[in-house]
C-alpha cells in the first residue's frame, strides 16, 4: 500500500473553541434541574462563579491531560484574559508542547484513531488519540526552547521564572499566533507552573542546552517551584481550585496547605475545589484522590467541592462560558501574583 502524503494528512487543524461567541447561561440552568453529570455540571460552574464573586479568593487553574491540543486551548487562555484565573499549574505538555507551540505559529490537526501508526511514524506524524502533530514542528518547539535557555543567565530557575521567559520571548516578537496562555499569562502579571516541566519539549530542548553546556547552564528547581507556589498560598489566604484532569498539578496545588503548616504558617484550606475527570476511583487513586479524600489530608474543605466526571471538552467550554457570560469576573482585580517574586 502506497504511504500518504503527509500533507494530506495534515491539512484539517484543530479550532479552539471561543467562550465569548456563545451564551452557555440557558444550558446550564437547564442541566441544574437535571441528574447524573448534567447536575454536577451545573453545581461545578455555580462553585467557579463563586470563585469568582469572592472578592478575597484567589482562584487557581490546573490542566493534565490534553485538551488544549484538542480545542481548548483558547478558554483556557480566556479564562486568563478575563480575570477568572489567577495562577496555573500545569503539565509541560500542556504549556509546552501545546500552547507555546501553537503560539510559535504551528499547529494540532484532526486525525483518526483507526490510523495505521506504524505508517505515522514514517511520516514524523505523533497522534493523540484523534488529533496529529508535526514531529518535525514539534522539534521546532525544542529548539525554541533550548534558544531562549541559551540567552539566560546560567543558573538554577523555577518553572514559573523559565516559563516567563517564554512568555517575553512571545511577546518581545516571537509570537505567530497571538493570545497564547503562556503569552497572556506573562502580560497579566498570571505566574504559571509546570512542577514536571522537562516532562514535554521543554526537557528536550533543556537538555540539549546542557549537553552543549555541561558546567554551567540552565536548570529547573522543582523545589522551588513548590516553595513558590506555597508563598502564593501563604499570602493569599482564600484560594479556589478549577482543576482540569489530575496527576502532578493537582496534588501539586493542594499540597501547599501542608507546606504552610510545615513552614510554620496556619493557612485555610483551599475553600473552593472543582474536578472536571475521566478517573476512577476504584484503584484509590481517582488521578491523586476525591476531593472529599483530600480534606482528611488537611487540603481541600468540603463545603464548597464537586466532582464532575465527564471528559473534560464536553463540559469546560459550557462551565467557562456560563461565568464569562455572568460578567463579575470582568469587575475582578487582577491579583498579578507574579509580582510576588519581583
Amino acid at each position: 500500500m502506497k504511504t500518504p502524503d503527509k500533507r494530506a494528512l495534515l491539512k484539517d487543524t484543530v479550532k479552539h473553541i471561543d467562550i465569548t461567541a456563545f451564551d452557555s447561561t440557558p444550558i446550564i440552568d437547564a442541566m441544574r434541574e437535571m441528574s447524573f453529570t448534567s447536575r454536577d455540571t451545573a453545581q461545578g460552574a455555580d462553585i467557579l462563579q463563586r470563585m469568582v464573586t469572592d472578592r478575597d479568593c484567589t482562584i487557581v487553574l490546573t490542566l493534565a491531560g490534553s485538551t488544549s491540543a484538542a480545542g481548548c486551548m483558547q478558554v483556557y487562555s480566556d479564562m486568563i484574559r478575563f480575570r477568572m484565573v489567577d495562577v496555573v499549574v500545569a503539565t509541560g505538555a500542556s504549556i509546552v508542547d501545546m500552547d507555546f507551540f501553537e503560539g510559535l505559529g504551528y499547529s494540532h490537526y484532526k486525525g483518526s484513531p483507526w490510523v495505521d501508526d506504524r505508517m505515522l511514524r514514517q511520516l514524523y506524524i505523533d497522534r493523540i488519540y484523534d488529533t496529529y502533530i508535526d514531529e518535525e514542528e514539534l522539534q521546532a518547539c525544542d529548539n525554541a526552547v533550548k534558544a531562549i535557555a541559551d540567552g539566560l543567565e546560567p543558573r538554577p530557575y523555577s518553572s514559573r521564572e523559565f516559563i516567563t521567559e517564554m512568555g517575553k520571548f512571545l511577546a518581545q516578537g516571537g509570537a505567530k499566533k497571538k493570545g497564547s496562555l503562556v503569552q497572556t499569562a506573562y502580560e497579566q502579571g498570571v505566574p504559571v507552573f509546570c512542577p514536571a516541566f522537562s516532562d514535554s519539549s521543554a526537557g528536550f530542548g533543556l537538555v540539549k542546552h546542557q549537553w552543549e553546556r555541561p558546567e554551567r547552564h540552565v536548570s529547573i528547581d522543582s523545589v522551588k517551584d513548590f516553595l513558590e507556589l506555597t508563598m502564593i498560598k501563604m499570602e493569599a489566604g482564600t484560594t479556589g481550585l478549577f482543576m482540569i484532569g489530575g496527576g502532578v498539578p493537582k496534588n501539586f496545588v493542594q499540597d501547599t496547605v501542608v507546606c504552610a503548616e510545615v513552614l510554620g504558617k496556619e493557612v485555610p484550606m483551599h475553600a473552593y475545589a472543582v474536578q472536571v475527570t475521566v478517573a476512577d476511583v476504584r484503584d484509590g487513586a481517582c488521578s491523586s484522590s476525591t476531593l472529599k479524600e483530600a480534606s482528611s489530608w488537611g487540603k481541600v474543605d468540603t463545603m464548597h467541592e464537586q466532582m464532575v466526571y465527564a471528559e473534560a471538552t464536553t463540559v469546560v467550554p459550557l462551565m467557562a462560558s456560563y461565568v464569562y457570560h455572568r460578567g463579575d469576573c470582568l469587575k475582578r482585580p487582577a491579583r498579578e501574583w507574579a509580582k510576588l517574586f519581583k
